[in-house]
């Protein structure tokens, strides 16, 4: 016979140890002939099959519960361990592989194309720990279901978090993009977008900076820098840190303005490769755009900097 009940014990029994199916099907096959007992008064022995072989559930299920055999990959007893150690892991080194690919790239002078390889590098290794990490739990889990592991206590709860007025994500945003400002300063020098006809690398700054406007403007970004995670550390604006503020964009663009302005920011030697810039006029309206447009974002930094600062001093 072919019976709902032959194939459901068929289905069951083909995942459970071969040396535990006989005393699983006799028992099995036992209860279902007691459940269907139970409900035939007054009811179809056919219906009355169907509907204990649907209340019993699906077969694997059954069998995963006969077998004593868990059926996820990682079960409670090592989950929180995993997820701890994957976002430890991923913090940080996926960033500095990534990073490190980078250098090496650019030392090799790919420029910019580097950053390209970087985050694919970053991307690929994120894939290999996340994998590596999950397979190696999952094998634990398989071969040592249980486990000493230290219990948990109240020492472990982590601070409350407290509130802050200035945010870490956005710390981070500033300080990348003034270390990626100072970066291109002496990068520039030797990789830019132009080059002479003998193929030498022609700086888009002015050489001449270097003696002291360039150095002295990395020393601002500098203390930029500085001044975002000291900000952070504090947690709110006051006028003390807008002066600050204020200060440190007044010494960072007050130079550029007037480099701009009197044509001494760009480096001469562009005019034998960009005809535009050999004629006085058009260096003259490039110097301006460049001087407006620093000044626009130093004012339109120090006003949101005083709104801010006014909100959160109120």
């Amino acid at each position: 016979m072919n019976t709902l009940t032959d194939r459901y014990l068929a289905a069951t029994l083909r995942s459970v140890p071969p040396q535990r199916r006989d005393e699983i099907a006799t028992e099995l096959r036992a209860s279902i002939e007691d459940m269907i007992e139970d409900r035939a008064d007054g009811q179809d022995g056919t219906t009355a099959e169907r509907e204990v072989l649907t209340e019993l559930g699906n077969p694997d299920l059954l069998a995963a519960r006969y077998a004593d055999r868990r059926l996820q990959l990682i079960g409670p007893t090592y989950y929180l361990v995993w997820l701890r150690l994957l976002k430890l892991l991923l913090s940080f080194i996926p960033a500095i592989v990534g990073t490190v690919v980078a250098i090496i790239d650019v030392a090799d002078g790919n420029g910019f194309g580097a950053i390209g390889t970087g985050i694919v590098i970053a991307l690929h290794v994120t894939v290999h720990i996340a994998f590596w990490l999950t397979l190696v739990f999952a094998l634990i889990e398989r071969s040592q279901p249980t486990m000493d592991l230290p219990d948990w206590t109240v020492d472990q709860l982590p601070d409350a978090p407290v509130h802050r007025d200035i945010s870490l994500a956005d710390t981070i945003a500033s300080v990348v993009m003034l270390a990626l400002t100072i970066g291109y300063l002496p990068f520039q020098h030797y990789q830019s977008w132009v080059r002479a006809t003998n193929g030498d690398n022609i700086p888009i700054l002015d050489p001449a900076l270097w003696s002291f406007w360039l150095p002295a403007l990395i020393a601002v970004l500098l203390a930029s820098a500085v001044f975002e995670i000291v900000k952070y550390r504090i947690g709110r604006w006051s006028w003390t840190l807008f002066t600050v503020k204020a200060l440190l964009n007044l010494a960072f663009a007050l130079p550029v303005v007037w480099l701009a302005l009197t044509d001494r920011l760009l480096n001469p030697a562009l005019a034998e490769r960009l005809s535009w810039l050999a004629e006085a006029d058009n260096r003259n309206l490039l110097g301006a755009a460049i001087a407006v447009g620093a000044a626009v974002v130093m004012v339109w930094d120090l006003i949101d900097t005083a709104m801010k600062t006014r909100r959160q001093t109120a």
